[in-house]
């Protein structure tokens, strides 16, 4: 099988979202908590979620363009906070579900049933459901010329789970977690574990880490 540039220009709009959102592979699920200036609260699923830096612990996501609509990218601009909440079996229809376009006055939480929780007066909600979440506040916004893609950037300013998810040497363990992964537009995914390796070094042999701890 070879798809030339010319046969994915060609494909149909949901044909061509699907084949290049799926060859990007497993992402990470995550609702993005946001309340709008009028306190409207509002959940969005978000696949693009990643890490830029610890130390200012930062956050990136890119976000589709501002050509329409789109209450948490603008509910972001306005507040300049956020959450992000990992999305776990338990609640992966509720979290899908949030993929609608409902209106702006229109809560997700209140369509989807998920439930709100607030901590130390941060201002965004976050998903009570969820395993893991953080509070992030907004750092950087950038306009990517190519596609009028929006790239956000945060820093981590909270993060709430339980500690036993959260191991000696700061690692976290989504799989204990239940956080699930994400591929395409509407396939998600279990994880398993295939093992932890030590810090890969030129002239030393890898050893197995995760068997230790375990």
């Amino acid at each position: 099988m070879h798809v030339t540039k010319e046969q994915i220009a060609g494909m149909g709009k949901f044909e061509r979202a699907n084949f290049i959102n799926s060859l990007s592979g497993m992402k990470s699920a995550n609702l993005i908590g946001t309340k709008s200036e009028h306190g409207v609260t509002n959940l969005a699923l978000v696949s693009s979620v990643f890490h830029v830096g610890a130390n200012p612990p930062l956050v990136g996501m890119l976000m589709r363009p501002h050509t329409v609509v789109r209450d948490t990218l603008q509910n972001i601009k306005d507040s300049g906070v956020y959450t992000i909440n990992h999305v776990n079996e338990a609640m992966v229809e509720q979290a899908h579900q949030c993929s609608a376009r409902y209106d702006s006055d229109k809560s997700e939480f209140e369509a989807t049933g998920l439930e709100e929780q607030y901590f130390n007066d941060f201002a965004a909600p976050f998903v009570a459901q969820s395993n893991i979440k953080f509070a992030v506040e907004v750092r950087e916004i950038q306009v990517l010329q190519l596609n009028q893609t929006e790239l956000v950037i945060g820093e981590i300013v909270g993060v709430l789970s339980n500690k036993d998810y959260c191991l000696e040497d700061g690692y976290v363990d989504i799989q204990a977690a239940g956080s699930i992964a994400v591929s395409s537009l509407d396939s998600y995914h279990r994880t398993e574990r295939i093992d932890r390796y030590s810090y890969a070094k030129p002239d030393e042999p890898l050893r197995s880490i995760w068997k230790t701890q375990s």
